[in-house]
């Protein structure tokens, strides 16, 4: 399908800069723009593309001056990179979708299925489950007994749901997330360790993406529980009984132990550690491989292992970069003032 400038414009509310008719039918990245194609520019550090880049029209911010001739197209927008989310969604929501129970998944008799859902091969659903209108259940998922999920989910291959899991609507499981396996939890008896059984589950309300081979363990009592819009890449451990609140985004390979609580609209980079039994406040930034052992208040943004105020640490390793120097000149004022001892000691 082609769409012209004017009526992508149209779609996004934007404003036009050169042709209105150039016409496109996919995307590319604005470093390698091609013909026919639509990109956008939402960071300064790649503006010197958009005067040499191939694509035909280009999604800026409204407040964007080009220095320079731009060959391309620009249609400006309040948020680039939104109005190209946007515009992914339309394309992504046109694609035809799977439909029908494939004749080699199992269902139990027991499970209550709603309709318009796609349940692929060898998929197996557990007694007692519900799973919502409009879901898409891919071929090699486990559903197991007792789960109820929502309206519009989608659960990608090899995906296992354990049993009681609860899942709201319109949440997206990819490839090997593994949600509701047991806690790490076993109490030392003697010289080995005896297993804690964890007989809670986990609870993810609506709108909340889960990354491939990410894990969500089952609460010991009660629910582990993902609060309504959380975003989780790939690869990251959520332990037992921890509760991350709303809209809160989570790089790859975070790792939350235990009984921690996250609070909204926090952001997380990636390989992010936490202690167990912290409290994390509502808007917190964690920079990569930032590890945390303390309770941190709202609105902070921390780095480093352990973990300290951003400014701390970026005045600390501008200091690190200096230890060399500042350890030598340490040692000659010592060697200094012990010369000056014992010249004053011989008067």
């Amino acid at each position: 399908m082609e769409f012209s400038a004017q009526q992508i414009a149209n779609f996004l509310n934007g404003t036009i800069e050169g042709n209105p008719d150039v016409k496109v039918c996919n995307f590319s990245k604005i470093e390698e723009g091609k013909p026919g194609t639509l990109t956008f520019l939402a960071n300064p550090k790649y503006e010197h593309y958009i005067y040499q880049t191939e694509a035909s029209i280009v999604l800026v911010n409204n407040d964007f001056t080009p220095e320079q001739p731009v060959p391309a197209t620009i249609i400006k927008v309040a948020n680039a990179y939104a109005a190209l989310a946007m515009l992914l969604n339309l394309v992504e929501q046109s694609k035809i979708k799977k439909s029908g129970v494939a004749s080699t998944a199992f269902i139990a008799a027991s499970a209550k299925i709603g309709e318009n859902t796609y349940i692929g091969e060898f998929a197996y659903i557990g007694e007692q489950v519900t799973i919502g209108d409009g879901c898409m259940i891919y071929p090699h998922t486990y559903i197991g007994d007792h789960v109820t999920l929502g309206n519009n989910c989608t659960v990608y291959p090899h995906v296992s749901i354990y049993n009681s899991c609860v899942i709201g609507n319109n949440c997206t499981f990819h490839s090997g997330a593994v949600i509701g396996s047991d806690g790490f939890g076993f109490a030392p008896e003697g010289e080995s360790y005896k297993k804690i059984p964890q007989l809670g589950n986990v609870v993810i309300e609506d709108d909340v993406e889960v990354g491939a081979n990410t894990t969500i363990d089952r609460a010991v009592m009660d629910s582990t529980v993902i609060h309504r819009g959380v975003k989780l890449d790939n690869l990251i451990q959520i332990a037992h009984n921890v509760e991350i609140g709303e809209n809160t985004v989570m790089a790859s390979q975070v790792g939350i132990a235990g009984s921690v609580k996250v609070g909204k609209h926090c952001m997380f980079g990636g390989q992010v550690g936490l202690a167990g039994h912290l409290k994390i406040g509502d808007h917190v930034n964690l920079g990569a491989q930032a590890g945390v052992i303390s309770d941190i208040k709202e609105g902070e943004t921390v780095l480093g292992a352990p973990a300290i105020n951003a400014k701390s640490f970026m005045r600390s390793s501008a200091i690190f970069n200096r230890l060399p120097d500042m350890y030598r000149a340490m040692g000659q004022m010592q060697r200094e003032i012990e010369q000056l001892k014992k010249e004053l000691n011989n008067k």
